[in-house]
């Protein structure tokens, strides 16, 4: 098998942002949303392998490499024997508008990629018009959020603002009730909520900014004690479900 040396003048050359993990591929090619510019996989076909190929644009240029080359260039072991490079990840410009995007989310300073990929995922099944990130103190949308979002975040309305309190600004001015989900609000499963309305989750460790506290709805999701708080992407899971169900909202499915 052809060995192939990655330094930064192959990764200059491929001029976009890696991806890697089967759905991760998957999804992009079928979002048709940036462009797929080259894919590195084993000689061995991988798992799926024949779906990958079924999207693939006539040619693209494809290596075969050792398993090590990808474990390089990926940064882990964890990209089911393909990874790729693709042009950036395409986030929105234009801010939400409540008629037509009547369910939001904005994630206020999620860290780990992990969670936020997880977020993500959730939003998509539960039928999210678009999702409002943070710059501040937030993981990026990087190959490993989008691999833990099962690929889904290549099909979602995302919009990145410079912090929560410019994010809720931006709420109010069109027409939104911001519900944050904090561990002294009130019960989310007996409120009645107002739409059009957007979830907010906090930060893992310190949860929801100080500066927007006041600014909307506080709900808690009820739990054994006071002393525990869920996962954030379980709470985001969890509230998103629980909105997906009004009989008003908006079904994107």
């Amino acid at each position: 098998m052809k060995k192939i040396k990655e330094n930064s003048k192959t990764k200059s050359k491929a001029n976009g942002e890696l991806i890697f993990g089967m759905h991760s591929i998957i999804e992009l090619l079928k979002a048709k949303r940036r462009r797929l510019i080259k894919v590195y996989t084993t000689r061995k076909p991988p798992e799926r392998w024949d779906q990958v190929q079924k999207l693939l644009p006539r040619g693209i240029d494809i290596q075969y490499v050792d398993r090590e080359v990808l474990n390089r260039l990926a940064g882990t072991t964890d990209h089911q024997n393909i990874i790729a490079w693709a042009t950036p990840f395409v986030t929105r410009k234009k801010f939400f508008e409540s008629k037509k995007q009547p369910f939001l989310l904005m994630l206020d300073g999620i860290q780990d990629p992990h969670n936020l990929g997880a977020i993500l995922r959730s939003a998509y099944c539960t039928g999210v018009d678009g999702i409002i990130i943070t710059e501040k103190r937030s993981a990026p949308i990087n190959a490993t959020a989008i691999k833990a979002s099962a690929g889904l975040a290549e099909h979602q309305e995302i919009i990145i603002v410079s912090s929560a309190a410019h994010g809720i600004i931006q709420l109010k001015g069109a027409g939104y009730t911001p519900y944050l989900a904090t561990i002294n609000g009130k019960n989310a499963l007996t409120i009645t909520y107002e739409q059009p309305l957007c979830i907010v989750i906090g930060n893992e460790a310190t949860g929801i900014s100080k500066d927007i506290l006041s600014s909307g709805v506080q709900v808690t999701l009820p739990q054994r004690t006071h002393d525990i708080s869920y996962n954030a992407s379980v709470a985001a899971g969890i509230l998103l479900f629980l909105i997906s169900e009004l009989p008003t909202i908006k079904k994107n499915f």
